[in-house]
């Protein structure tokens, strides 16, 4: 199997990337997405090459449910590392928080999403975005609003059911997902099935129990998982794992495109139901994703970043 290899760049470390791809292809075993193998040393990481396909429709649909099922793998808080990372991490040269993987202590309640994603995802880059110019005086006062209301639970809203379920089936003090972090459509490679040789057996089929839907919509039925072995199947490469909302996974696929997103949707809720209003929430969860290209690139993403921003504020 050919291989290539990936070393660490300045403080960014390779080390924590093998950890994410560990934490999430611990799913795999229940039906969860396909994750990209890793094997690490010192200060490098290595992964096969994977073979390109195409995406179809029903390939779509299946990493959808097998998505659903990462998510539900659950961690102990918002903004959750991988097991036994506590140090610096970065997306380009931006700083994200990312917290040890550990539950908040006792007799202190575990932070809301919209506290989480306006303090560590949306504020900490409105200083830097104002300095260098990405953003205006105007567009950080809009910001500014939104993590407002974010702090004030006016955008809290139910996981999907299969990482509620999760949840309470373990004790969770609050439902978290695991989530890949970076799920841009470049992290998700279309690969042949018949040239995966690494994944267990029930990977990328989805749950054997999928969540109900409410009684009004019908009983809780089988839904067929997996995929033909001619079929492609989508395998996540290069993330940054954390606890997060599972919506902001599903909401960063559409920022740069992605063929057959809308079943990945229909797949994904089909065996998780999302929570009322989700397609109206996509672009609040796309702000982490666009206000770090703010950052990064400049004020094309900083007026995109207020705009998508306005419509929360």
């Amino acid at each position: 199997m050919s291989v290539f290899r990936k070393h660490d760049d300045g403080p960014v470390s390779t080390a924590l990337e093998a950890q994410g791809l560990t934490w999430l292809a611990g799913a795999m075993a229940d039906g969860g997405a396909h994750v990209v193998p890793v094997t690490t040393g010192p200060g490098w990481i290595d992964e096969p090459r994977l073979a390109a396909g195409s995406v179809t429709a029903s390939a779509a649909e299946a990493f959808g449910r097998a998505l659903a099922v990462t998510h539900a793998a659950g961690a102990p808080v918002f903004g959750a590392a991988p097991p036994g990372w506590d140090g610096r991490t970065q997306m380009g040269r931006s700083n994200e928080r990312i917290r040890p993987c550990r539950s908040e202590p006792a007799g202190t309640a575990p932070r809301r999403w919209g506290e989480f994603f306006a303090e560590d995802r949306l504020a900490p880059y409105l200083a830097p975005c104002l300095d260098q110019g990405s953003m205006t005086a105007r567009d950080v006062a809009v910001i500014e609003r939104v993590c407002e209301r974010l702090r004030d639970g006016a955008f809290d809203a139910d996981q999907p059911a299969l990482v509620r379920r999760a949840a309470r089936e373990r004790g969770d003090r609050i439902a978290v997902a695991r989530t890949h972090g970076d799920l841009w459509t470049g992290n998700v490679m279309w690969v042949p099935g018949g040239t995966i040789d690494w994944a267990p057996p029930r990977a990328g089929r989805g749950p054997s129990r999928p969540a109900a839907r409410p009684v009004e919509d019908g009983p809780e039925t089988d839904i067929p998982g997996g995929r033909g072995r001619g079929d492609v199947v989508g395998v996540l490469i290069d993330p940054l794992a954390q606890g997060a909302h599972a919506e902001t996974d599903l909401a960063a696929l559409s920022v740069f495109g992605q063929r057959h997103l809308d079943r990945i949707y229909a797949g994904y809720d089909e065996v998780s139901p999302l929570a009322a209003g989700w397609r109206e929430r996509v672009g609040l969860h796309q702000l982490h994703m666009l206000i770090i290209h703010a950052f990064l690139f400049g004020a094309s993403y900083g007026a995109e970043t207020a705009s998508v921003a306005r419509r929360y504020a």
